[in-house]
């Protein structure tokens, strides 16, 4: 299964979390960082089961967490 969502969705997606979850997007990525080491679809699956997110909202948190641990890394 891709990992990639489109530029647009995953915008739509992260500014629709705030609404949908009542936790802003930093305090999500907070959670991540703080969750078990696992690979990306395992870190989906963590945050659906435990923190009940849709599959679309814990994706794109996911993909948010990795692009910005990326972009640190390039620093």
């Amino acid at each position: 299964m891709s990992h990639v969502l489109s530029e647009e969705t995953h915008r739509n997606l992260l500014a629709r979390i705030p609404h949908c979850t009542g936790r802003e997007v930093s305090d999500w990525l907070r959670t991540i960082g703080d969750g078990p080491a696992l690979r990306f679809e395992e870190k989906v699956s963590w945050l659906r089961h435990e923190h009940n997110l849709a599959y679309g909202h814990a994706k794109a948190l996911i993909h948010e967490y990795d692009l910005r641990r990326a972009a640190r890394k390039l620093r």
